[in-house]
């Protein structure tokens, strides 16, 4: 069957997982990114390339409450990388897992990012 534009826009696609986060005392919904997201995202991780904060963007950029809506802001990313790197592994890998990314697909956003700044600032 041939979806139509309509059917693709109306479709709900983004799924979301359970972390069970005893460090903390309960669970984490971790939600799939759209598009969008995962675009600002990798901005995001080219700008900052220290691994304990990209760990902590990309938790702060899937974690959710229980209507979808996310529970932190980029301001939250300093305190949540003050969180243990136990916990935080967790819902790391959940997000990682569901997102389907990885190291690779993160250090090539870095080089292409990197590549399309240095192509461009024309300093002289």
């Amino acid at each position: 069957m041939l979806l139509s534009k309509d059917q693709i826009f109306a479709a709900q696609d983004i799924q979301t997982v359970d972390v069970d986060v005893p460090e903390w005392g309960g669970t984490v919904r971790v939600s799939m990114l759209s598009g969008a997201a995962r675009d600002a995202l990798q901005a995001d991780f080219a700008e900052n390339k220290e691994t304990s904060r990209v760990e902590a963007a990309l938790i702060a950029a899937t974690a959710v409450d229980e209507a979808g809506s996310p529970i932190f802001a980029k301001e939250d990313i300093p305190a949540i990388r003050a969180k243990s790197t136990a916990a935080l592994q967790r819902v790391f890998d959940a997000a990682i897992k569901l997102n389907k990314m990885g190291a690779a697909q993160t250090e090539q956003a870095v080089k292409n990012s990197d590549a399309a700044q240095s192509g461009d600032s024309g300093i002289a």
